[in-house]
């Protein structure tokens, strides 16, 4: 009746490929941008300043 889909064909695997690099560029980006850098050095600041 149906054919057994096991898995992905190459071309698949190639997209999916594609898609997660483009996506770990996209959250690279993100990371290293100066507000988020700058928040997080803020946060470390401040934590080490508190005194605790």
């Amino acid at each position: 009746m149906w054919a057994s889909d096991d898995g992905m064909t190459t071309a698949e695997y190639a997209i999916g490929t594609v898609a997660a690099a483009a996506f770990a560029a996209v959250l690279y980006s993100v990371v290293t941008g100066d507000s988020v850098v700058g928040g997080l050095t803020s946060l470390i600041e401040r934590a080490l300043s508190s005194g605790v």
